[in-house]
């Protein structure tokens, strides 16, 4: 790779990681450890095509949806990891977050029980409400017929409104949107 590729990269990287990271730990259920795997990967891929991607950012996306998949089919079983303390909000908000004042409760209850989905209903919840992608896109993403898109939307919004009741039917996406944290509120 030449000087101005590699340099170009390591330009990317320092812009986007951070919400590339907030993707990752999205996609792996606030398992921070493993979205810094996820991401590593995905940059090593991006990495090795460099010169010729056109679109960076939806490339190395599409790398961090299609290896959680990849995960997912593995078969491996994992317990899921759990954590004891939930990640504090503060901190300035993110680009693009749209519920900057949304009650610290919700967004806490919302957290918790985004990571008591199942994987499947985390990435279809994370494309659909987080990503704002359509669901055929989500379908194509995660190799899944449309109708298995829908119906798993439905069932993982009816779970999310069982473990938090506070979430009311008429807006799923605009009170999931408060979900997006900064790279230092992840941390914790």
């Amino acid at each position: 790779m030449e000087a101005s590729s590699h340099d170009e990269f390591r330009e990317f990287v320092a812009m986007r990681s951070t919400a590339l990271l907030r993707l990752a730990v999205l996609l792996t259920g606030g398992d921070r450890h493993a979205a810094e795997d996820l991401l590593q990967i995905a940059l090593m891929k991006a990495y090795g095509r460099w010169t010729r991607i056109e679109q960076p950012e939806a490339y190395v996306r599409q790398i961090l949806y299609r290896q959680q998949v990849s995960r997912w089919r593995l078969r491996r079983h994992h317990a899921e990891t759990t954590v004891g303390v939930l990640p504090e909000s503060g901190g300035q908000a993110g680009a693009g977050q749209a519920g900057a004042g949304a009650e610290p409760e919700l967004r806490i209850a919302l957290w918790a029980a985004l990571g008591r989905l199942s994987k499947r209903q985390r990435a279809v919840v994370v494309l659909r409400y987080f990503e704002d992608l359509p669901e055929a896109e989500v379908a194509a993403l995660l190799g899944i017929p449309v109708g298995t898109v829908r119906s798993t939307a439905h069932r993982s919004l009816a779970k999310l409104r069982a473990l938090v009741p506070e979430l009311e039917p008429d807006g799923p996406a605009e009170q999931l949107r408060p979900l997006s944290y900064t790279a230092k509120e992840i941390q914790g």
